[in-house]
């Protein structure tokens, strides 16, 4: 079977990055997950899936990148997972080979494997003219993850529950913003993570508006970051006080963090100016997407 990159027929979709531009946790529930509210707001860039299909049923999954190494191609990956998952529903047996390039670091807190997996499900349902109803694609994401609903969209979105409760919620001022992300190449458990929140709820979202976002929004996940992670304080040091700045704040459970800025030029100088402190700092300047 060809890699997939050799076939000039092969579909092609992107894995945007997300980002919490607020993420507030309201409780912890009987089930174990955490209710939450928070405003999803997707990057222009993101890791790229491209796939061809095979009439044998089976699924292949090849995996390269700069950070495709951290990645295992076995059946534990929401890759192949989505595509089984998808497999599944239809009850039948079209194959694909799929090729992930790995741009965006792992466990990295903007939704890397979870866009990965509902960029998934979108590629196939297109390469294999799938007609599957909204809320059958919803049902099937949610079972790979809670963060997966909010990817097969991509757009900004209020996100509460687990994950489950969507709507989309643009914020005047905020898409095509300037936005540049920082992680300092250290891996964090989310669970870990949501398991060290202190459990206070601080009070609910706002996102009526962007200044209420950068003024009263949050990440309640940030505290419980930064004591396993300290580096994370230290992103976010570098990024404050540019000019242009409007926000810097952690993206879910980190460690990644994001700014937004006025103008690409301000992102730019701010993006020149952390690298060169910080060279082993992965960085990318992008954009807040618009659909």
């Amino acid at each position: 079977m060809l890699h997939p990159d050799l076939d000039a027929e092969a579909m092609i979709e992107t894995a945007y990055a997300k980002v919490n531009v607020a993420l507030h946790v309201r409780a912890r529930r009987d089930d174990g997950y955490h209710a939450l509210e928070s405003l999803f707001a997707f990057a222009d860039h993101g890791d790229r899936l491209s796939a061809v299909a095979t009439d044998d049923g089976a699924i292949d999954l090849f995996i390269d990148g700069p950070f495709g190494g951290a990645l295992d191609a076995g059946p534990g990956n929401l890759v192949l997972k989505a595509a089984r998952a998808l497999q599944a529903y239809l009850g039948d047996q079209r194959g694909a080979a799929i090729r992930l390039t790995k741009i965006l670091p792992v466990a990295s807190g903007i939704g890397g494997g979870s866009a990965d997996a509902a960029a998934t499900l979108r590629l196939l349902a297109r390469l294999w003219d799938v007609r599957i109803a909204a809320e059958e694609l919803a049902g099937l994401a949610l079972d790979l993850g809670s963060d997966v609903p909010a990817c097969v969209a991509s757009v900004t979105q209020m996100v509460t529950g687990r994950g489950e409760g969507l709507r989309r919620h643009p914020v005047k001022g905020l898409e095509g913003t300037a936005m540049l992300l920082v992680n300092p190449g250290v891996g964090l458990s989310t669970a870990q993570v949501f398991n060290n929140w202190d459990r206070v709820d601080r009070g609910p979202l706002d996102a009526a508006s962007l200044d209420a976002l950068v003024a009263q929004g949050r990440n309640d996940l940030q505290a419980p970051a930064v004591a396993a992670a300290p580096v994370i304080a230290q992103v976010l040091a570098a990024l404050e006080g540019h000019e242009g700045l409007r926000l810097a704040r952690m993206s879910g459970s980190g460690a990644t963090c994001f700014a937004l800025f006025d103008s690409d030029a301000a992102m730019a100088d701010a993006a020149m100016a952390v690298q060169g402190a910080h060279r082993d700092w992965w960085m990318m300047e992008t954009r807040i997407r618009t659909a």
